[in-house]
């Protein structure tokens, strides 16, 4: 297998005054942190971010998130009535104050889960998806798992605690790039400043969304073992970043400690697309293919984020294998591309073939070896 050369790693911007001196993360009063770009994915600053600790109401969004599921596959919609058990209706702790005999939607319930964060909701939520909390625990598992959530096991559906319901600063950070990812129609709920049902009128419990306009949501969380957490998300000049918060002292320290993280990552980081979809990023030569020249990119558009100011330092190398498997389908992954910034690996992006290709015929090869040894 041949390589051509690699003209341009990547498409740069032109060159930049030096970067200013970049400042440590801040102090903040949490227990564990992370800050996430989901354009790129990458955490940008953390602390103890991989660290198993109970999520109190965090759990809540993966019920939403396996709402928003169902929604989307057309097993519930907004507009029909949920169903009010003894089991939704004494759930306890904070509640949308749901009752048996009076109506409301599975948008209202939506609306009582994440921003008022109602116990009664999320059990009524989880009994209309998977007909009970149980079988809706599992679907949460299975959920956590396909989404890489690799310390995170769940024992309910509203986050009351339990010594094995557990999850990492990571996970939520992942949890929450997904539901904006799959399911942006949704996002505005979290944003809702107050929410009124069985007349009742109840504030967002998430601060930020009072104090600072560019937070759009998402969830706020507490027990005496989960300490006052938030997973904040804003979006300045179209950019969006996740601020993920567990284990602060006060909800006003978990808030100061969100906004802080936020102003961090949008002071000192900037995000490029590196890659656009489908773009070839090298084409590789194997006389054992037909056609032998194979390009080879990134199937979806390359984000990274990195300190401002030195982007054009980035670096890139290919990571291929020594054989092409043969046949390929388009869209199969060959190798990788590496980017870093200096001796530090940045991020890593799968490479697929962008056409098939299959393998060439005896008369084929066969000419190919004669013409090596011309």
């Amino acid at each position: 297998m041949k390589f051509s050369p690699l003209a341009a790693l990547l498409l740069l911007s032109t060159a930049q005054a030096a970067p200013l001196p970049m400042p440590s993360a801040p102090q903040l009063d949490a227990r564990n942190y992370a800050l996430v770009d989901p354009a790129s994915g990458q955490i940008l600053t953390e602390h103890d971010a991989d660290s198993k600790v109970p999520p109190a109401s965090l759990t809540k969004l993966m019920t939403a998130y396996l709402t928003f599921q169902a929604l989307s596959n057309g097993n519930l919609k907004l507009g029909q009535n949920v169903g009010v058990s003894h089991a939704a209706w004494k759930a306890g702790g904070s509640t949308m104050f749901l009752q048996p005999s009076l109506p409301a939607t599975v948008e209202e319930v939506i609306q009582g889960m994440v921003v008022v964060s109602g116990n009664d909701a999320a059990v009524a939520l989880a009994e209309a998806v998977a007909g009970n909390a149980e079988s809706f625990v599992q679907m949460m598992n299975a959920a956590a798992q396909k989404l890489g959530m690799t310390e995170t096991h769940f024992v309910d559906v509203d986050g009351l605690p339990d010594p094995a319901h557990l999850t990492s600063a990571r996970d939520i950070g992942l949890l929450t790039e997904a539901i904006i990812r799959e399911y942006p129609q949704y996002l505005h709920y979290f944003g809702e400043k107050t929410f009124t049902y069985n007349h009742i009128t109840q504030k967002n419990w998430n601060p930020l969304v009072f104090s600072d306009a560019t937070v759009t949501g998402m969830k706020t969380g507490h027990t005496d073992e989960a300490g006052y957490c938030l997973d904040a998300v804003a979006v300045r000049n179209g950019r969006r970043l996740i601020a993920v918060v567990l284990g602060a002292s006060t909800r006003e320290a978990s808030a100061k400690s969100a906004e802080a993280l936020l102003d961090y990552g949008f002071r000192f980081f900037e995000t490029h697309r590196a890659y656009a979809a489908g773009q070839t990023v090298q084409n590789i030569m194997e006389p054992k293919a037909k056609p032998e020249k194979i390009p080879l990119g990134p199937s979806g558009d390359v984000y990274v984020t990195v300190q401002n100011g030195t982007y054009s330092e980035l670096k890139s190398r290919l990571d291929l294998p020594r054989e092409i498997p043969l046949p390929l389908k388009r869209g199969q992954v060959v190798g990788k591309l590496i980017l870093s910034d200096g001796n530090r690996e940045v991020m890593q992006v799968p490479l697929v073939a962008l056409i098939p290709a299959e393998k060439a015929g005896f008369l084929a090869r066969w000419w190919h070896v004669v013409k090596a040894k011309l």
